[in-house]
């Protein structure tokens, strides 16, 4: 007799577990890349005793590659790119392949304020250091070239000497606050966010406990919309609550780079002196929720995004604040986008001077004759801004129009065309290791250039029409905000051959254009067809918008064959 069938048990489906994104409130404490790992061998603020004690007297030769391409970065130092290298074999080569033996330096400038004692000694150290160097960044830092690891030492003697410091402009670290250039002095200013970042950077900038990020921090505090609030990690805004008065909105999950996203608002009004509190707050939700698993997303905007404002407030009421936060409303957006560029009074009868130079590059010379310039029109007040551009505070009405002369004879415009008002750029192939085409030059002769050749509409440009130039995808420079933005890349010429070129970003903007710029299918142009691409452009432009109309609206709508 046949022995009956036996039947085999179905198994269950296998449930595919979800791999961690290394977060530390979740367990997740074993490093998963060789940042973290490095990281956690060394905190990175401690390589400062290394720097003076050993390679300062050692050399460049000396410095163990896990401080010189990691842990260098939180006193704003990275090796900048070996001359001679073409932006083709940026992503063909091992980092020690493109790593010069001199550094980039990043001076952090909280909310870009300067005396004039302060910048003067920014112009000399350029000018003893970094051959003269010098560059107003997009996060109101100044930026040197050239400096040598024997000289760092004795440049940070001189800065902290006159109350200035490079910890943490760089590296997973909470970076440069960004603030009001005009802060305590502008009529359209709701309330002064200064307090606020001097105490966020005396309580915790330097703090061990906030040095070790998934990522970079990026913050910006403004009590009006001047510091491009909606691209940042954290941003409080000025806002009028009915009941409570002046204080601010926040914002979290803004950035840029391969991925952007715009901030989102949590609903919350924080008073100023609560603002420390919540910025800690928000930086701790980030140091243990954070994505440490993969690079690629461990900036706070991959959070916010999976979460949501609701959760990401919820934690951080209920997790770190212990309080609930009170509900506030949204900022108003103002009209225009503010620059502070040109003559404008402040609130106690004196004015304010802001100057364009050519996508913030400047020199140490130019640094210190600004000071005297400043001091002579009776000011000791300077401030850099968030478009690369320079601001003198307190002068008397008297003063103005020279003033604005001797800027104007540093090539400082202070009633600057729209191409030099608008113009932002990287730092691009000159220096940066990530970079493939060149930016900075590009950036001088692109506005030498349309200066000239769209003279003839100059005057019908009311509003500046911005254009940003990036030396690669990483967008420093923020062009996906900017109404004509062009990323860097290797394309192909009408003769077949590999130039440096751009792809085309179109009517991207913030405030009342909020939103990222338009790519044509496919569309770029070589760095040689760029001047005339633009003219194309902006003559379009003019030609074919409505009455008032803003540049993003217009591009937004235009037919894409107009825009190619």
């Amino acid at each position: 007799m046949a022995s009956p069938t036996r039947e085999t048990p179905s198994r269950a489906p296998r449930v595919k577990q979800k791999r961690g994104e290394g977060q530390w409130a979740l367990g997740y404490r074993e490093p998963l890349n060789p940042n973290e790992r490095s990281k956690k061998d060394d905190n990175p603020l401690n390589v400062r005793a290394r720097i003076e004690n050993i390679y300062a007297h050692r050399g460049f030769d000396a410095i163990d590659p896990g401080d010189l391409r990691g842990r260098f970065r939180w006193f704003g130092l990275y090796t900048q790119r070996k001359p001679g290298i073409d932006g083709g074999r940026t992503a063909t080569l091992e980092p020690e392949e493109l790593d010069d033996s001199y550094f980039m330096l990043r001076v952090r400038l909280d909310g870009g304020i300067l005396s004039t004692d302060q910048l003067t000694v920014l112009g000399e150290i350029s000018q003893d250091y970094a051959r003269d160097t010098a560059d107003i960044t997009d996060r109101q830092n100044i930026q040197y070239h050239w400096i040598q690891v024997e000289d760092v030492p004795a440049i940070w003697e001189k800065l902290e000497k006159a109350g200035m410091t490079t910890m943490e402009a760089c590296g997973d670290s909470p970076r440069v606050i960004l603030g009001s250039p005009v802060a305590g002095i502008a009529a359209e200013e709701i309330i002064d966010g200064t307090p606020a970042i001097d105490e966020i950077k005396r309580r915790y900038i330097g703090d061990p406990q906030y040095a070790n990020l998934p990522r970079k921090f990026k913050t910006a505090i403004s009590g009006q919309s001047d510091v491009t609030h909606e691209i940042h990690d954290v941003a409080f805004v000025g806002v009028n609550h009915p009941e409570h008065g002046p204080g601010f909105d926040v914002w979290v999950g803004g950035g840029l780079s391969t991925n952007p996203m715009f901030g989102q608002r949590l609903g919350a009004w924080v008073p100023r002196d609560e603002v420390p509190d919540v910025w800690e707050g928000v930086i701790s939700v980030f140091r243990d929720y954070g994505y440490r698993r993969l690079r690629a997303r461990a900036r706070i905007k991959f959070l916010v995004k999976d979460w949501g404002a609701e959760k990401f407030r919820e934690v951080l009421e209920t997790q770190y604040l212990k309080r609930e936060l009170i509900d506030g409303p949204a900022p108003e957006v103002p009209a225009k986008p503010i620059d502070h560029v040109g003559v404008h009074p402040q609130v106690d009868g004196r004015f304010y001077v802001g100057a364009a130079p050519i996508a913030g590059r400047v020199s140490g010379a130019k640094l210190v004759a600004v000071a005297k310039a400043a001091e002579r029109a009776g000011s000791n007040r300077v401030r850099l801004t968030p478009q690369q551009k320079l601001v003198v505070l307190d002068v008397p009405r008297a003063e103005l129009a020279t003033l604005r002369d001797e800027l104007s004879e540093l090539g400082l415009e202070t009633n600057p065309s729209p191409w030099r008002r608008g113009i932002m750029a990287c730092t691009g192939l000159e220096f940066c290791k990530l970079a493939i085409v060149e930016t900075k030059a590009r950036a001088l002769d692109l506005v030498t250039d349309l200066e000239q050749s769209l003279a003839d509409i100059q005057a019908e440009i009311d509003t500046p029409v911005t254009v940003h130039l990036n030396g690669c995808p990483n967008s420093c420079a923020r062009i996906q905000t900017a109404d004509i933005g062009l990323k860097g890349q290797i394309v192909t010429d009408a003769e077949g051959n590999q130039v440096e070129g751009f792809q085309v970003h179109l009517g991207g903007g913030l405030g009342l254009d909020t939103g990222f710029g338009r790519k044509l299918r496919g569309h770029k142009v070589t760095s040689a067809e760029l001047t005339g691409y633009v003219e194309r452009i902006v003559r379009a432009y003019v030609a074919g918008r409505e009455p008032g109309e803003r540049f993003a609206p217009w591009a937004a709508r235009a037919e894409e064959s107009v825009l190619q």
